[in-house]
């Protein structure tokens, strides 16, 4: 606690008041054809913040700022099945504000207009590595520290990371575990086309060096020794009534399996998508069902910690 009060002190101290975030929203090529919509925010120069619109939500940003800095750390996002580029708006923010650039990016096929490719898990790791690439070359050269660089994913984005980042998942063992679990949210969705044919996972075309990872999918694809390459520090999340990747079959796997021992949190009361930011009373009409949290449970209270724990991780993970 005492490191996370110090390092959240020396964040609020590390720029100026005037300081704010900037905001771009771009399109960039997938190397499989379709074009990659991503969010990215970062610390800019000058400008006034004004409300803007990030998907369903209104940040307070300034569009277009001038980049304040060179040779930052970078954190690329990928939200879960069915999300867009604004499903974790909250925690992006809160890492721009520290200092970070951070690129989200909307998988094309596999988001809330369009899940014709939910299955292509190989697509998503690369699209994941495409981003990557893009933000630490052409985007804006010098801009980011290719030493400094992150990944924060989410359920299915949390797969993608991991198998990015170097895991080697085993696709034989989806037809098993779901001839067990044939109920199961994923293997409803990506089971008959996992089995059907192994997609080919991208690696990063540059070097990841920290992952914060919630409530990963496909867990028991990751057998001991299949993420040996993942040697970065790892936080990996857990949400305790998890009811759409149960225990044990997807975090302890994972948990097990990384080489070296990550700092680990398991969140009580949370459920699955409790990881998403919280949701305003816009979305809430549209998606009640990503919405609603157990009773009792304070999603916004648990996003101020959350984000603050992802922070202070990414921060001590990257320094330079």
């Amino acid at each position: 606690m005492h490191h996370l009060l110090a390092v959240l002190c020396f964040l609020a101290g590390a720029w100026p008041a005037q300081a704010q975030t900037g905001f771009a929203l771009i399109q960039l090529p997938d190397p499989g054809g379709a074009l990659i919509e991503t969010a990215i925010w970062y610390p800019g120069a000058t400008g006034t913040a004004v409300p803007t619109r990030v998907g369903a939500f209104t940040q307070q940003l300034v569009p277009g700022a001038p980049l304040r800095g060179r040779g930052l750390p970078l954190i690329v996002i990928s939200h879960g099945n069915g999300g867009y580029l604004a499903s974790h708006a909250d925690t992006a923010l809160a890492l721009a504000e520290a200092g970070f650039i951070v690129a989200a990016p909307t998988h094309p096929g596999d988001n809330y207009r369009d899940q014709s490719g939910a299955a292509d898990l190989g697509g998503r790791t690369r699209q994941f590595a495409a981003v990557v690439a893009y933000m630490a070359g052409p985007w804006n050269p010098g801009a980011v520290a290719p030493e400094r660089i992150g990944a924060f994913g989410f359920s299915a984005g949390g797969f993608t990371v991991l198998a990015a980042a170097g895991g080697m998942p085993d696709f034989g063992r989806v037809a098993p575990h779901c001839a067990a679990h044939p109920d199961f949210f994923d293997c409803r969705l990506i089971g008959a086309a996992a089995q059907a044919a192994a997609p080919q996972v991208t690696r990063s075309a540059v070097p990841l060096r920290a992952l914060v990872v919630a409530a990963p999918a496909l867990g028991f694809a990751f057998l001991p020794g299949s993420l040996d390459a993942v040697a970065m520090p790892v936080q990996l999340w857990q949400a305790a009534e998890d009811e759409i990747l149960r225990a044990p079959f997807y975090v302890e796997p994972v948990r097990a399996a990384l080489p070296r021992p990550p700092e680990f949190h398991r969140v009580q009361g949370a459920g699955h998508f409790d990881f998403l930011a919280p949701c305003n009373a816009e979305l809430a009409r549209v998606a009640a069902f990503i919405c609603a949290s157990a009773p009792g449970f304070d999603r916004a209270a648990f996003h101020a910690r959350f984000n603050a724990e992802v922070v202070r991780f990414l921060t001590e993970a990257l320094r330079p």
